[in-house]
């Protein structure tokens, strides 16, 4: 299987997914850590892919998204973006509504 098929069914197959570097535990750079705070701000169910761990899935996912930062965001199957994206709509309201959206889709 591919990078790319390996993404895309992490990607399809969970609600909510954060590729990120580090564990949700213990993620290894601010923005990331960032992003899960704002993930369980909201009360989200989600699976978090640690890109540190491989070096494909670290390139692969900037190419899956044409997004060139990590983290990145997808809710039921689409790219909704990073740190800063998540940081806008959690102010605006509009993550949680999207996740919750998504949720009951």
């Amino acid at each position: 299987m591919s990078v790319q098929d390996q993404i895309r069914e992490t990607v399809e197959g969970n609600d909510v997914v954060l590729y990120m570097k580090g564990t949700r535990e213990f993620p290894q750079c601010g923005f990331s850590g960032r992003a899960i705070q704002i993930l369980q701000a909201v009360g989200a169910d989600f699976v978090t892919v640690n890109v540190l761990e491989d070096d494909g899935i670290r390139e692969g996912i900037k190419q899956f998204s044409s997004w060139p930062t990590i983290p990145q965001l997808y809710v039921h199957g689409q790219f909704v973006g990073g740190s800063d994206i998540m940081t806008e709509m959690y102010e605006k309201g509009d993550l949680a509504g999207l996740i919750q959206e998504k949720a009951r889709a």
